[in-house]
C-alpha cells in the first residue's frame, strides 16, 4: 500500500522527540530527538531478519510499525497506532517547513495525551487489547549462551545437577538450538547431541519443567523438509541467510504442512516438554504465494494457532524474533529486545544485532508491555567473568519485571556471578509497571 498523509504537528523541532516502535522482537525501539539518526539496518539481510522487510525507511524520516508517537516538548504526546493487532500499518513522520507531517500505509488511530510518553504508551497498550492475567513464571536455565549450537544432552544434565546443588533456582531447563539435525528437521537429532529424550527425562525426573527451542516457520535449504516437500513452502518468500544457508518459509496454510507442524509439537509434548521457545517468528509473516489466499498476518496467526493445537492448551508459548502486535493473544511470553551477547556493542554497529547495548535499550523501551499483553522476556542472565559490562547487565535485568533465565554454564560462574545470578533468579512480576 502507498503512504498517505494523516496528520501534522506544529512544535519546536529542537524540543520534539519521536518514539519509534519496531516491527518485531529484535527491531530497535526507543525515543529519539528529531536531530538524532535512529537505528537502521546495516545491510539488506538484516532488514529481513530484524526489521520490517517490505517498508525500509527513507532517509530523513522516522518510522514506527503499528505505533509512532511524538513528544511535542510541552508535556503533550501525539500518538498514531494500528486499529487492531491484525492491521499493522507502517507510520512515518517527516519535516516540512518546520512542521512534522505524519503518513501511513494503512488505517490508523490517533490520540493525544497530556501526561508524558510513559503514560501515553501504557494507555495505548491497555486500549489495543484486553489485559490478560499472567501468573508468576518461575526462572529458567537456557543452553544457548553457554553452549551455542554445540550443546549436548550431557551439558543439559550437568547444569541441571549443578543448579540443584548450588541453589540456582532454575525451575525450567530450555534446550536451545543445537539438538536438531537441521532448520526445519526438528524431530531429527543432530549427530553429537545425544538423545533428546534422555535430557528431557532427566529434567522432568528432577521435578523440573523441560523446554525446547524451534524456529517453526523456517525451512533451511539444507534440510530434509526442503528437499522432500517443496510444495510446503511459501512461494517467493525469502527469510534471509543464517546457519550458512538460505532460508525458506513453511506454508502453514497448506494442509499437509499444517498437519506436519502441529504434529511436531504433539510429539514434543508427548516427550514431556511443556515450554516452547518459538524463534525467528518473523518468517511466518513474510509475503509470498500461499496455498490459501490469505494476507501474511492472517497466515502468521494461523501458524501460532497450529503450534498451540499441537503443544496443548497448558503449554507455554514463548515468542522471539516475532512480529509484536500480530502476536497479541497467542503467546504467553515474548522477547522484547534483540539478543544479548558477551559484548557491549554489536559488531556491525546496528543495535538490532546481538549486544548488551541493543538488548538494554529496546528492552527498557518496551518494559511497559509486561503483564499487559504477555510476560516480557528481556533475554538471559549471562554474568560469567568474560561478559563485558556484566554489572550493568545485571542491573538492567533487576529493573525488569520479566522472565529471569540464566544462560551461563553454571561451572563458569565466579563467586560474584553465582551470587548475583542466584539473587536475580526470581519469578516474574504479575502486575504491569
Amino acid at each position: 500500500m502507498s503512504f498517505h498523509d494523516i496528520g501534522e504537528v506544529a512544535c519546536r523541532l529542537d524540543e520534539a522527540r519521536v518514539f519509534e516502535h519496531g516491527w518485531q522482537s529484535w527491531s530497535p525501539t526507543g525515543s529519539y530527538r528529531w536531530t538524532d539518526t535512529p537505528p537502521r539496518p546495516a545491510d539488506e539481510t538484516i532488514q529481513i531478519l530484524c526489521y520490517r522487510p517490505e517498508t525500509p525507511v527513507p532517509a530523513g524520516m522516522f518510522q514506527g510499525e503499528g505505533l509512532l508517537a511524538i513528544e511535542t516538548g510541552d508535556g503533550g504526546v501525539e500518538l498514531w497506532s494500528a486499529p487492531s493487532p491484525t492491521e499493522v500499518p507502517s507510520i512515518r513522520v517527516r519535516e516540512e517547513g518546520g512542521r512534522l507531517v505524519v503518513s501511513a500505509d494503512g488505517p490508523v488511530r490517533h490520540r493525544r495525551g497530556e501526561a508524558g510518553l510513559g503514560r501515553a504508551l501504557r494507555d495505548w497498550a491497555d486500549g489495543l487489547a484486553p489485559r490478560r492475567e499472567f501468573p508468576a513464571v518461575p526462572p529458567m536455565w537456557c543452553s544457548w549462551y553457554g553452549y551455542w549450537d554445540k550443546v549436548t544432552d550431557a551439558d543439559v544434565i550437568d547444569n541441571l545437577e549443578l543448579s540443584e546443588r548450588l541453589g540456582l533456582g532454575a525451575d525450567m531447563f530450555l534446550i536451545d538450538d543445537g539438538y536438531e539435525a537441521g532448520i526445519g528437521d526438528w524431530l531429527d537429532p543432530r549427530p553429537g547431541f545425544g538423545e533428546l529424550r534422555r535430557a528431557v527425562d532427566a529434567v522432568t525426573g528432577a521435578g523440573r519443567r523441560a523446554g525446547i527451542w524451534t524456529a517453526p516457520f523456517l525451512v533451511g535449504y539444507g534440510s530434509r523438509i526442503f528437499a522432500e516437500h517443496p510444495e510446503w513452502l511459501v512461494g517467493g518468500a525469502y527469510a534471509g541467510h543464517m546457519w550458512d544457508q538460505e532460508l525458506a518459509v513453511l506454508d502453514v496454510t497448506h494442509p499437509e504442512a499444517a498437519e506436519h507442524l502441529a504434529g511436531v509439537f504433539r510429539t514434543f509434548a508427548a516427550m514431556g516438554l511443556t515450554h516452547f521457545k518459538l524463534d525467528y517468528l518473523y518468517a511466518g509473516a513474510l509475503a509470498g504465494r500461499r496455498h490459501d489466499d490469505v494476507d501474511p498476518i492472517t497466515a502468521y496467526r494461523r501458524g501460532l494457532e497450529l503450534v498451540r493445537q499441537g503443544a496443548g492448551p497448558g503449554a507455554t508459548l514463548h515468542g522471539c524474533g516475532a512480529p509484536m502486535l500480530p502476536s497479541i493473544g497467542l503467546v504467553d511470553i515474548m522477547r522484547v529486545s534483540p539478543d544479548i551477547a558477551p559484548t557491549l556493542h554489536p559488531k556491525s554497529g546496528d543495535i538490532s544485532q546481538p549486544s548488551q547495548l541493543g538488548a538494554r535499550l529496546t528492552g527498557a523501551a518496551r518494559e511497559f508491555l509486561h503483564a499487559r499483553w504477555w510476560v516480557n522476556d528481556p533475554d538471559c542472565i549471562i554474568l560469567r567473568p568474560e561478559v563485558e559490562a556484566r554489572q550493568e547487565w545485571a542491573e538492567h535485568i533487576e529493573r525488569t519485571g520479566g522472565l529471569r533465565g540464566s544462560s551461563d554454564p553454571v561451572a563458569a560462574l565466579d563467586q560474584w556471578g553465582l551470587e548475583t545470578t542466584r539473587r536475580l533468579m526470581v519469578p516474574t512480576a504479575t502486575e504491569p509497571s
